[in-house]
């Protein structure tokens, strides 16, 4: 079993991705094409992977399925690749989330924000202490839309909870995660989190976050791979040049419709012969018009 501290070790260096979440033509769970595609990312050599995650469509698995997409996570990984599973929504659901993968063989949590409530920090610190305190692996806090806090509380969680072990920020504001670096250090390992997190890496690694989850790894592994290594050894020339040639134009289709920003990585994932199915409700799929674009931006990519 993964330590708490070991899997922040792990989480500190190294790319990391959300596969998404296979689902068959009647958009039930396809345990057999989501193993192939751990299989198929395997040898490209990500630090972890984030099983039921935002890009994994999260928000819309319910039931027994939970259970069964971490436990398929787990075992395509064979202990070779830490998996954290995403948990969220009301506190108690969370737990049941969090023990589930837990027992499933999950070796850390990633924790998405509570959804439609708005809540004081107070509250929200409350909730992440009620789901660290349900388990014993590693949990990373994911700031991203109503589910954020300051430095301050975050210090609080940490000396209370040791297996807090990370930050990841999917909101882009500089102010408050200079102030969360600065407070934690290392007691954190940092996360980037926002969508397409190519964009944002270089700025990211100044703060002192070097690491992020890759989306398009889910599609364009190779290159995903070559633009974090880029970035790692500030090959600025190749950070510009995939920048332009790729990321900035797949903004573009990206942006066309919200929740795109995992739409258009199934769309990837299915231009190269790697099909998860369609997205669930309330995403929409791209048209076939958007479909030839992004087609147009993978192809001189070269074989993946």
């Amino acid at each position: 079993m993964t330590t708490p501290q070991e899997l922040k070790t792990i989480l500190s260096h190294g790319l990391l991705s959300f596969p998404v979440t296979d689902f068959d033509a009647q958009g039930d769970f396809d345990a057999k094409s989501y193993a192939a595609r751990l299989e198929w990312l395997a040898p490209y050599g990500a630090s972890a992977l984030f099983a039921a995650g935002g890009t994994g469509e999260f928000f819309s698995i319910g039931g027994d399925e939970y259970g069964k997409i971490i436990a398929t996570a787990v075992a395509g990984a064979g202990g070779k690749v830490p998996i954290l599973a995403g948990v969220g929504g009301p506190t108690r659901v969370a737990i049941e989330q969090a023990r589930e993968a837990e027992r499933q063989g999950a070796q850390g949590l990633l924790l998405l924000p509570h959804y439609l409530t708005e809540a004081s920090e107070e509250g929200i610190a409350n909730h992440v202490a009620q789901v660290c305190d349900a388990v014993k692996i590693g949990v990373v806090f994911y700031a991203r839309a109503n589910s954020r806090l300051s430095a301050e509380w975050l210090l609080k969680l940490a000396d209370a909870h040791p297996n807090l072990i990370g930050f990841k920020d999917g909101i882009g504001a500089i102010e408050p995660m200079v102030r969360i670096r600065q407070k934690l250090g290392d007691r954190f390992t940092y996360l980037g989190g926002l969508p397409t997190a190519e964009v944002y890496a270089a700025a990211y690694r100044a703060l002192g976050v070097p690491v992020y989850s890759s989306a398009v790894f889910n599609f364009i592994p190779r290159t995903a791979v070559e633009f974090y290594s880029a970035i790692a050894s500030d090959d600025r020339a190749t950070v510009s040049r995939l920048i332009d040639q790729f990321f900035l134009p797949y903004l573009e289709i990206r942006n066309r419709k919200k929740g795109y920003a995992v739409s258009i990585i199934k769309a990837g994932a299915k231009l190269v012969g790697h099909g998860a199915g369609p997205v669930r409700a309330p995403l929409t799929d791209l048209d076939a018009q958007e479909l030839e674009m992004l087609k147009a931006l993978i192809e001189p990519l070269g074989p993946q």
